[in-house]
């Protein structure tokens, strides 16, 4: 069976220390599936890319046709890497508007994978101070091994083995993760996931001020 992981990356140069963890990541990911017997279908997302549709999209509210179809891929995904530079203590705005424009249901029971970049280990509570409750705010299912790496990490023996740690555990949610075709099943949760871009979906405005208000008014 094909699963398919999604890993989005939110370096800003090229090349990046984000992209070069993301990528041994993924490499781990795949092999850690690949030994439990299925095969993994590997979509990288470059949010560097994505900049000025994001912008675009936070302006005006509707999606572009790059930042839907990402958010089409993430929603359809059965895991998910999120990498980010840490600026400021914290995840990118970057990284931090593609996940504000994604759908409130799009990650729920989805497993994920956090990883960060920065220059000094200094700021290395970015992955359970801010990655980990954004994660969970969406419902994502976070993997117990978060992946943090410094720029004197990278080569090193604790970098590779945290990176094989926390792939396993991803591996082992994706491959326990129900495909389409069980869904018919009775003992199986259902995770109902949206990516947002249907525009079926938007209700009236006039609806969503009744709610607010009780009375329509």
């Amino acid at each position: 069976m094909s699963r398919k992981l999604v890993v989005l990356t939110a370096g800003l140069s090229q090349p990046s220390s984000t992209r070069l963890l993301a990528d041994q990541l993924a490499a781990a990911v795949t092999a850690a599936v690949g030994g439990r017997g299925e095969s993994l279908e590997v979509e990288v997302i470059e949010l560097r890319e994505l900049a000025g549709d994001l912008a675009t999209t936070m302006t005006t509210g509707l999606p572009t046709p790059a930042v839907a179809a990402a958010r089409e891929k993430v929603t359809d995904a059965d895991g998910l890497i999120a990498v980010t530079p840490v600026f400021t203590a914290s995840y990118s705005g970057l990284f931090k508007m593609f996940v504000d424009v994604l759908d409130t249901e799009s990650l729920s029971g989805m497993p994920v994978l956090i990883a960060a970049t920065a220059g000094t280990a200094r700021h290395s509570l970015v992955l359970d101070h801010a990655m980990r409750p954004l994660f969970g705010y969406l419902r994502a299912v976070v993997v117990p091994t978060g992946v943090f790496a410094a720029t004197e990490d990278f080569g090193s023996t604790g970098l590779t083995e945290r990176v094989h740690r926390a792939a396993a555990e991803l591996a082992q949610l994706i491959v326990a993760e129900p495909a389409a075709v069980q869904g018919f099943l009775q003992d199986e949760p259902v995770r109902h996931r949206s990516s947002g871009n249907r525009v079926g979906a938007v209700r009236p405005f006039s609806e969503l001020l009744a709610g607010h208000t009780g009375d329509g008014r």
